[in-house]
């Protein structure tokens, strides 16, 4: 069924981006996550927020309320107040812990409902493909500045450079199978 295998593969892209963002800020020292190079950049910390926000707000009790929370106060999420390593990554976990949540308990049948966001009708898929383009547009950011922010080697998160050969050579030398592709690369990022 077409909207089962949907379901599965938007949920591993979305687990892929969330390691992505993880394993590039293990890369870094603590005190990095809250660099912000100008006043209109935002730090690590300032997107993950906004993120956890974003995710909050969309995914909780999303299928009978608008996306856009009455709750929510967009603009907070790009003010500096979250200190701590710790507090960071327990609110970068508790906005993905809400959308997991919601897309995990999704059935098929239910991917054509109409959700709003901000009064804009969605089908679920809509609402879910408007996030899959959303969240890893802010993890690109977040990997981005990690790498700029390194002090050393950095390990990378992709095909490293000069390495396409060698990879493209053991990808065809396995045979060909039907699978998603973050298969390999969750396994390879651990």
């Amino acid at each position: 069924m077409i909207n089962k295998s949907y379901l599965e593969s938007v949920t591993k892209q979305f687990l892929y981006y969330k390691t992505l963002g993880e394993k590039a800020m293990e890369q870094l020292e603590p005190e990095q996550l809250f660099v912000s190079v100008n006043e209109d950049t935002n730090s690590i910390a300032v997107i993950i927020k906004h993120l956890s926000g974003n995710m909050l707000s969309r995914w909780t009790d999303f299928l009978t309320t608008d996306g856009e929370k009455e709750w929510r106060n967009r603009d907070s999420e790009f003010e500096e107040t979250i200190t701590t390593k710790d507090e960071l990554m327990a609110v970068w976990n508790k906005g993905w812990d809400c959308f997991f949540n919601a897309v995990n308990n999704l059935t098929p049948e239910q991917l054509e409902t109409i959700i709003y966001i901000r009064n804009e009708g969605h089908t679920v898929i809509e609402a879910i493909n408007r996030q899959l383009a959303h969240y890893p547009y802010h993890i690109g950011q977040i990997v981005f500045y990690a790498k700029m922010l390194k002090h050393g080697e950095w390990t990378s998160l992709s095909i490293p450079k000069n390495k396409s050969n060698s990879y493209n050579a053991d990808k065809f030398s396995k045979e060909k199978s039907i699978r998603n592709f973050t298969d390999d690369e969750l396994n390879r990022l651990k």
